[in-house]
């Protein structure tokens, strides 16, 4: 009791003042300066039909909220589905398995006659659903025809609930239920107006650490009646429920005397109530409407970043919304005040960055870290030191990690890339020896039994014998993927890493280090056979196993030997020469995207001929554009000295994004897929994640301007022209760069900050990029 009073009091004194003291924000301006808002071109739909995985409720940029409606779907919301079960405060976009969910609050009417938010749930139907950028909305068909409205700021979710005349409007908190497995949870209803919780839970495709979100919700009058449930017995003025299995407690408002809107308001923190409570009073000052303003005004400012004129109205509906998807991830992870939970479980206070948190890294190495890289350094910045700290507080580095713990899902060594990015792009400076002493340890040792990472788990056989063995039966110790389950694909990912290691370290001047990285980097020819002119998975002996078939292969996570034969942009020369060269090369890419079928019908060949499901990821032959293996292959063409096949891939998987609920090409894994297809409409993209090398292929915009951090880019812009680009002028026929005339096929983060790139095109392919010296350069050839 005198934690609930002390509790009440911060509460009450921080809302008073932040009530005297907040005023409404402005509406935003127009991006172009006139009538357009970019947030009116946003669909937050697309994506939750096809295991696209979106979701479609309130959220600000990198926001620690996601306050979306959950339907049944394992990961929140499907287009499909028919009833609502809960208004819950956290989300990722595009995951594959069950993960947030916590905290479902549920508007509806009359007695309480189940706990279980599947039997409580309210049917609904799409024309009577909206959401834009920060907002969302939607009225039942049942419970009287009850309207719910949410928003979120940075750290809260903001929910009205429009009720029917009644004396009996509920809003149930359910803590006892989520996307994930809840193991505990309490709730304390603590005052006439306030409920507190904390959710313990675990689990994301398979069982892991646990971890603790606390919330607190305030609601902007007195509740008439409240109480709370265990299991399925519900008791009217019980203040407190705690344990596992089904909890929560209801809150009750007799709305018949005219004032039918119920607002509420959430904060969460993953550091513990006194956290939950000082985020409230940060953010509550704002009524329900001012609160959407300034959520709608962060998006437009963010938006309005990247200026695209030109296309359909479609092409910028599409490129706008998936513009918004790339920036909803990575997390704030800490309060107000700085505090944060480690992955030592212990309480830490940034200082000098902002902690953040939900690395889908196996996914964002490829692009959505180079998206952020441009449009928010600052952020990158921060979200770099903050899995630095991870190293530091936890022991390692990290794979997949979600709040604070670590999944180990997917496999290789995805975080090397994603911090070699950061410091190629020039984000981490003071910090680039620290940030090589962590990846140093991570690149050359494995994680001890009595870790809960996994790490480079194969490492120790990778090192001595040059390929991490394929093991079907795995040798998993540890929750989460297996490297040795997918010992082909996880070799080509350890050498891909190994290269963008040696590549840093290289710049920093440890040149033997550099050298012997390198070296390892060579590994993926450890992993190809000659029999069959393929990536080929090696047992524990060494000899080659599973199917000859390269499209029936095994050892390589979700996809096949085709699919990865591309994985090498540290040495595609050395590659193209093991199978036979730049012609030998270019046949087996006109194979595997079936280039002929597609210059006939690319929207055909897309959806018919390539690889069209989101989890379809084996026995195939053809390029997979719904998964993050495939993404940087079209980009291959340009080593094969045909630049203009990369234009007529990307543009015809470019049609695989559409403005409806099944708009996306597979799971968006946190922006993934979304920053793919901004950046290759820029006709700028990540040939070689893990570096500073930019692939060029045709933009489909006339013109788009990116506005830059004039700390990072100096000139404060970046524009792309291609005037007249479009589907029959589609090839490249001459490139700029400022005034310098560009004949090779990429760019780096220094040529980007130093001019603009002007494209000419044409209905015809040209010999531009197709002269020696003109492809991405290799590490071989950088590093010596």
């Amino acid at each position: 009791m005198v934690r609930a009073r002390r509790i009440r009091g911060l509460i009450g004194l921080a809302v008073s003042a932040l009530c005297a003291g907040l005023l409404s924000a402005p509406p935003p301006a127009a991006a172009d300066g006139g009538g357009e808002r970019l947030t009116d071109l946003v669909n937050p739909f697309i994506g939750t039909r096809n295991e696209g995985n979106t979701f479609p409720g309130a959220a600000v940029p990198f926001g620690m909220v996601q306050l979306s409606p959950d339907t049944g779907h394992t990961t929140g919301y499907d287009w499909e589905h028919k009833s609502i079960r809960g208004f819950s405060s956290v989300h990722l976009s595009g995951v594959g398995c069950g993960l947030g969910g916590d905290l479902p609050v549920m508007p509806t009417t009359g007695d309480i006659t189940s706990t279980d938010n599947e039997k409580y749930a309210a049917s609904f139907s799409h024309d009577k659903e909206s959401a834009s950028p920060g907002a969302y909305d939607v009225t039942f068909d049942d419970y009287g025809g009850t309207r719910a409205e949410l928003t979120a700021g940075k750290r809260t979710g903001h929910q009205r609930y429009t009720f029917p005349a009644t004396g009996k409007a509920n809003v149930l908190l359910n803590t006892g239920q989520a996307l994930h497995k809840v193991t505990k949870s309490t709730v304390r209803v603590l005052d006439d107006r306030t409920v507190q919780t904390s959710i313990t839970g675990r689990g994301f495709c398979q069982d892991t650490r646990e971890y603790t979100v606390h919330t607190l919700t305030r609601f902007d009058r007195p509740f008439d009646e409240s109480g709370t449930w265990s299991g399925e017995e519900v008791t009217e003025g019980s203040r407190a429920s705690e344990g596992g299995g089904k909890r929560g407690a209801y809150v009750r408002f007799d709305t018949r005397g005219g004032d039918r809107d119920v607002e509420a308001t959430t904060s969460l923190s993953y550091v513990d109530a006194k956290g939950a409570a000082r985020n409230l009073a940060s953010e509550s000052g704002r009524s329900f409407d001012a609160t959407r303003e300034a959520a709608r005004a962060a998006w437009e400012k963010r938006l309005g970043q990247v200026r695209a004129e030109g296309g359909s109205e479609e092409r910028r509906r599409v490129f706008y919304s998936s513009l918004y998807r790339a920036l909803l991830h990575p997390n704030i992870g800490e309060d107000v005040d700085g505090r944060y939970t480690g992955w030592d479980n212990k309480v830490h206070r940034s200082k000098g960055f902002t902690y953040y948190q939900n690395w889908s890294l196996w996914d964002t190495y490829r692009t959505q870290a180079q998206l952020l890289a441009l449009l928010a350094p600052q952020e990158s910045r921060d979200m770099a030191l903050s899995l630095l700290k991870v190293d530091q507080q936890g022991g390692w580095l990290p794979k997949w990690g979600y709040g604070t713990v670590e999944t180990n899902i997917m496999t290789g060594d995805p975080v090397t890339p994603f911090l070699t990015n950061a410091y190629r792009q020039g984000l981490l400076k003071g910090h680039e020896e620290e940030t090589y002493r962590a990846l140093k340890k991570n690149a050359d040792g494995v994680p001890p039994a009595d870790s809960p990472y996994v790490g480079r788990m194969g490492n120790k056989q990778y090192l001595k014998d040059g390929f991490v063995p394929f093991l079907p039966d795995g040798e998993r110790e540890k929750p989460g993927d297996s490297d040795f389950e997918h010992g082909a694909s996880a070799t080509l990912e350890y050498a891909l890493s190994d290269a963008a290691l040696a590549e840093m370290a290289h710049g920093l001047g440890h040149r033997k280090d550099a050298a012997r990285y390198a070296k390892r980097a060579q590994h993926y020819r450890d992993v190809y056979d000659k029999s069959t002119g393929f990536f080929r998975a090696r047992d524990g002996e060494g000899k080659f196993t599973g199917p000859a078939d390269p499209a029936k292969s095994k050892g390589f996570h979700e996809g096949t030997s085709w699919q990865y034969m591309w994985l090498v942009p540290q040495d595609l020369p050395g590659m193209m020469s093991l199978i036979g060269g730049r012609e030998a090369t270019g046949k087996r890419l006109d194979s595997f995207f079936a280039y002929e079928e597609l210059l006939k019908d690319p929207e055909k060949t897309a959806r018919e001929v390539w690889v069209n499901g989101p989890y379809d990821y084996y026995n195939a032959d053809k390029y997979n554009p719904q998964n993050e293996p495939d993404l940087i292959a079209p980009y291959t063409y340009l080593s094969t000295g045909q630049p203009w096949k990369t234009t007529d891939v990307t543009h015809a998987a470019l049609t695989l994004f559409t403005d409806g609920p099944d708009g996306v090409t597979g799971n968006d894994d946190l922006g993934t897929m979304s920053s793919w297809m901004v950046l290759t409409s820029l006709g700028v993209f990540p040939a070689f994640p893990g570096t500073d090398t930019w692939g060029l292929s045709t933009p489909v915009f006339d013109k788009v301007t990116l506005s830059l951090d004039r700390r990072w880019y100096p000139r404060g812009h970046f524009t792309v022209e291609a005037e007249g680009t479009d589907r029959e002028n589609r090839y490249v026929q001459s490139v700029r760069l400022g005034d310098e005339d560009l004949s090779r096929t990429w760019i780096t983060t220094d040529d980007l900050r130093r001019g603009d790139l002007s494209f000419e095109t044409g209905p015809k392919p040209s010999d531009w990029g197709t002269g020696e010296g003109a492809a991405p350069p290799s590490t071989p050839s950088r590093v010596g």
